[in-house]
């Protein structure tokens, strides 16, 4: 099967540029293993958090501060600025608003109740613009009656910190009763599928009841998994503002976030090979011509270029045993090397190497296979060296930047 290009991983880094491609008339596919991190998107988007120890407040402007090698360094501030704005436009072609300032930085509620920093945010979320005073005295944190994976006591604490009086409760409904006999059944995309059948009125009913003294209400992120309606529903039906806190994941905005971007990569003709793995890759004359999956066997997919978007440690973009740390499906050049004792550091709580570890590339993105850059091959999101998202919180910036520019340069170089 011959593509214009195809795209190894199908998580946001691969929808993203796949669904920018198509939308310019190219011929795309995705090989996508299954879950991607968007399941694990807490209904934020993090552009650049924090930067040397501090919280950022203008992510545009820390770009600047970053080192020479760090991807969003590389792409630089106007071009970060641009991408950024390519895509909350072509999040909301696919069907998804997010609110928030673009130009700087603002705060929200953790599953454990800690105030985070974030730059967009899903409209089932509650945001604010000062991390040490909240727009509420006071709220009702009430729960789904069995849900193990929500804290509303942490949350009620950080709160607390912060001025803020809780009330904490719960709510039921006959649909969920099943699910309360496995406590593997009781988790947030399950839930979240029985309630888009239930009677919202029935819930509204028992929110208004149990939040009549306070100004909000705060429930478990564990509504609209195919679509934000069930909750624009429930929002008009209660009295008080009623705000989503994200759980434990799988959680039920990142599901959503993953199913409508993959619906529209689908609806503009983009082939998704769903539960497939990339295993290796042909080059001839320092190009890559064709890759080979499990599921296809020896029936290679050609394509003129390819965008390598499968992640880092946590989805298998890069591993590691007891000898190397290497990039398993075409073997580019990794920025980490020697024993395993300098792979971490024996500080638990200082900065560890290995987060920064990823494929190195040139500026443009091009990854290099033995210490020669391969360029009709583009290495993006956290797949690439040099950026700690965890640290930095810059995993979704870093992976919507480089995605975006690789979707450029393919489309300038055609």
């Amino acid at each position: 099967m011959k593509f214009d290009t195809i795209i190894i991983g199908g998580g946001l880094a691969g929808l993203l540029a796949g669904i920018r491609l198509l939308e310019n008339g190219k011929k795309v596919a995705i090989v996508s293993a299954g879950q991607s991190a968007l399941h694990f998107c807490s209904g934020s988007f993090e552009l650049l958090g924090r930067l040397g120890g501090k919280f950022v407040e203008r992510p545009f402007e820390a770009i600047d501060s970053l080192p020479a090698a760090h991807p969003l360094k590389k792409m630089g501030r106007e071009r970060a600025e641009e991408y950024t704005r390519q895509f909350i436009d072509l999040m909301k072609r696919a069907g998804i608003e997010l609110h928030g300032d673009p130009e700087r930085n603002s705060w929200r509620l953790s599953p454990v109740g800690l105030i985070k920093p974030s730059w967009l945010t899903l409209p089932d979320h509650l945001t604010f613009t000062n991390p040490h005073t909240l727009p509420f005295g006071s709220a009702a944190i009430i729960n789904v009656y069995g849900y193990i994976d929500f804290y509303p006591q942490f949350i009620a604490a950080g709160l607390s910190k912060r001025g803020v009086k809780s009330v904490i409760s719960t709510y039921d409904t006959p649909g969920i009763a099943h699910l309360r006999k496995s406590s593997t059944e009781m988790r947030s995309s399950t839930i979240a599928r029985v309630l888009n059948d239930e009677d919202l009125e029935e819930i509204a009913d028992q929110l208004n009841e149990k939040s009549r003294d306070c100004e909000v209400i705060l429930t478990p992120a564990v509504f609209g998994l195919y679509s934000e309606e069930p909750l624009r529903q429930l929002r008009d039906l209660c009295d008080r503002p009623l705000w989503m806190v994200p759980t434990i994941p799988a959680n039920v905005p990142g599901v959503r976030t993953q199913l409508m971007l993959r619906e529209r990569f689908q609806r503009l003709g983009g082939e998704y090979l769903l539960g497939d793995t990339a295993l290796r890759g042909d080059f001839r004359n320092g190009r890559l011509k064709r890759i080979y999956t499990y599921n296809l066997g020896e029936m290679p997919l050609e394509a003129d270029t390819f965008v390598m978007a499968s992640g880092s440690f946590f989805s298998n973009g890069i591993r590691a045993n007891m000898e190397k740390i290497y990039e398993p499906v075409l073997g580019l050049d990794v920025s980490l090397h020697g024993g395993r004792t300098q792979w971490y550091d024996k500080d638990f709580y200082a900065p560890q190497p290995y987060e920064k570890c990823g494929v190195t590339t040139d500026d443009a993105l091009h990854p290099s296979l033995l210490g020669k850059p391969v360029e009709n091959i583009y290495a993006v999101g956290s797949l690439l060296a040099e950026a700690d998202s965890l640290s930095e919180m810059s995993g979704a910036g870093v992976t919507m930047v480089t995605s975006l520019h690789a979707a450029s340069e393919i489309l300038g170089n055609n």
